[in-house]
């Protein structure tokens, strides 16, 4: 049985939950992984507006298996400023007291994990932040003690929301991605190791931030085999000689054709995603692929329902044997 293709909803933020379960419907997925805080208030505590959520799912025949809190969660570790009251809710931002808002996000966290019991799911991805991300490639010489005493503001504030996730059965998957703790393969091994290997934590795998950084994104899938707990299907394209902008990205929006990468709609990027399945199948991943579909210069309704149909076309399913097995008739 091939693997469920989700939509994910932060893209589609502006639109009612109920008109994006329409859409995603006839673009032909599976399911959703529900974007906070547009399409799902976990600050509610009754059962019954669960129920109410999971019913209205039920009406398109489509299935939930994740929330996706990446908007709040870069609050939790990061160095607050303007930009993170664009993102954040009236309730997280308050009055924009850096500490504050950490505490609130970190509460809201908490309060995804209940919501996501609620559901009947058992994973919620996101995002961390990261106290020392402003000091990467930095001048003067950033210390290694700094870069230590960094990954430990993350533990600290990380574990004890870990340890709630852990006694309610849910599970929290990082997305690697710059901007965030941990962005490459090496990065993500240190997170890790700041939380002791917690077990409630791991990763939201996604190439894209990978793949134009240089960072081998299929062996990622290898290193973390057992870390795996969700899956974002998104392609990135990048240049084969230098443009204006490198990969820093400048201060340019994304779309501009003098940047060196560019996200782009499954299939039309540069991720080998061939080479992805079959590590899936290799680590044994059965979860959902979730289209996180990004485009500037594509329409997105279009982009979500070709997203779908590439990834229902790429995945396979294992073979239980050797295709030679049936060669020796003895």
């Amino acid at each position: 049985m091939a693997r469920p293709v989700t939509l994910c909803t932060l893209q589609w933020g502006d639109l009612p939950l109920e008109t994006v379960c329409e859409k995603a419907k006839a673009f032909g997925y599976d399911g959703l992984e529900l974007g906070l805080p547009n399409h799902l208030d976990v600050r509610r505590t009754d059962q019954a507006y669960y129920d109410g959520i999971k019913e209205l799912l039920a009406k398109y025949d489509l299935q939930l298996y994740c929330i996706s809190i990446h908007l709040i969660s870069q609050a939790v570790c990061d160095t607050i400023d303007q930009r993170h009251k664009a993102v954040l809710p009236d309730c997280i931002w308050g009055d924009g007291e850096p500490e504050g808002v950490r505490q609130r996000a970190a509460e809201y966290m908490v309060q995804t994990a209940h919501a996501a019991k609620a559901l009947g799911i058992d994973t919620v991805a996101g995002f961390t932040g990261s106290p020392i991300w402003h000091w990467l490639y930095s001048f003067p010489p950033v210390t290694d003690q700094m870069i230590e005493d960094g990954y430990a503001d993350f533990a600290h504030r990380f574990i004890p929301i870990m340890d709630e996730y852990q006694k309610l059965g849910i599970r929290y998957g990082l997305e690697v991605h710059p901007t965030e703790i941990a962005f490459d393969t090496y990065s993500a091994r240190k997170a890790l190791d700041a939380l002791n290997n917690h077990p409630a934590f791991g990763f939201n795998y996604d190439p894209s931030h990978m793949g134009y950084q240089g960072v081998d994104y299929v062996d990622f899938i290898y290193q973390f085999s057992d870390r795996i707990f969700h899956v974002h299907m998104k392609d990135v394209y990048w240049s084969d000689t230098p443009k204006q902008i490198g990969v820093f990205g400048g201060h340019s929006t994304f779309g501009d054709s003098r940047r060196f990468w560019n996200f782009r709609s499954m299939g039309r990027g540069r991720i080998c995603f061939e080479e992805i399945i079959r590590a899936l199948n290799d680590i044994g991943y059965q979860g959902p692929l979730s289209v996180e579909w990004e485009d500037s210069a594509m329409d997105r309704e279009h982009g979500a329902r070709e997203s779908c149909q590439f990834v229902k076309q790429v995945d396979f399913q294992p073979s239980g044997h050797a295709f030679d097995a049936f060669f020796d008739k003895q």
